[in-house]
């Protein structure tokens, strides 16, 4: 860790870390947060370069929205199962059907789709962004669990592209895995991000991103929390709220969908390489990095108007 810390001194570099990392990366992140949190936080920075510890869409997507720094992925081959179920030409497709509907896309997707898109929400920003659009069809993917979450939450009926697109780790969940977490941790409260299935949304005591469950975890007075996301998340609230305890709703013990693969394939040694050598350098087109912008400013814009 002392070698990284002295790397990033020596280049003028940060990290950003993503909850899902860890606990060793998160501690040698400048910033960790959620995908949206980070993208911000690598806008904001003065930094010269930046190593995105985290999947490849998100690397994707800082260096659509800071062409004069350079961007690395420690490793590009970590993918993402909701990024690689919506192609281009499948929403191209979809945006023949249905030339008048508005594009919304999750931010886990390649930034050659979002490109394609009008608006690119967060778990924790699509309820507002669906609720504030005036249109009879919306296109929304690629996650048809948060596009459930979000009907419910609007009432509005939305298009999903693809219509089975689902993280692997959210996928995995069942009510049965509730009961069984509750009868084993009887004062917990279940906090779910909204990647998964509606009965389990409708089971939890609270629903909201990774970040979102920080400070629910943080506010709350209760001091046992079940937590039904990507395991890695138990790291960042260790680190972030070390008073309480947090139980995941599954261990890599009883399903080894507990972890994202993807997630981790980021380590340290390959952040170390990737600082030393500054490999592997993303690159996005400029049209392509300009349309992305285009779409999460106008997003932007519309979380302005309802702060």
């Amino acid at each position: 860790m002392a070698e990284i810390k002295k790397l990033k001194k020596e280049k003028n570099a940060i990290i950003l870390g993503h909850n899902y990392m860890e606990y060793g990366v998160q501690l040698v992140s400048d910033f960790t947060g959620d995908s949206y949190d980070l993208a911000v936080k690598a806008m904001k920075t003065d930094a010269k370069m930046i190593v995105f510890a985290g999947v490849y869409f998100m690397a994707e997507q800082a260096a659509a929205l800071n062409p004069d720094k350079k961007v690395l992925s420690p490793d590009p081959n970590a993918g993402c199962s909701l990024s690689d179920s919506l192609d281009v030409e499948t929403l191209k497709r979809y945006k023949s059907i249905y030339p008048d509907a508005p594009v919304v896309l999750y931010i886990n997707t390649s930034i050659y789709t979002k490109a394609l898109a009008d608006y690119i929400v967060t778990s924790s920003t699509a309820v507002k962004v669906v609720s504030k659009l005036d249109a009879k069809n919306i296109i929304f993917g690629p996650d048809v669990n948060l596009a459930n979450f979000v009907e419910q939450k609007t009432g509005k009926k939305l298009i999903k592209v693809p219509p089975n697109g689902r993280c692997i780790v959210h996928a995995s969940y069942t009510k049965q895995l509730v009961t069984l977490a509750r009868r084993k941790y009887p004062n917990a409260l279940l906090m779910a991000h909204p990647e998964s299935p509606i009965e389990i949304l409708d089971a939890a005591d609270f629903v909201g991103s990774t970040n979102q469950m920080i400070k629910f975890a943080k506010e709350n007075p209760n001091k046992e929390f079940i937590v039904a996301t990507e395991l890695g998340m138990i790291n960042a609230l260790k680190i972030q709220v070390p008073e309480k305890v947090f139980y995941p709703l599954v261990t890599t013990e009883a399903c080894g969908c507990a972890r994202c693969p993807y997630m981790a394939m980021v380590t340290l040694e390959k952040i170390k390489r990737s600082l030393e050598e500054e490999v592997y350098e993303v690159k996005v087109p400029t049209d392509v990095a300009e349309k992305a912008k285009e779409a999460f400013e106008r997003t932007m814009k519309i979380l302005e108007n309802t702060s």
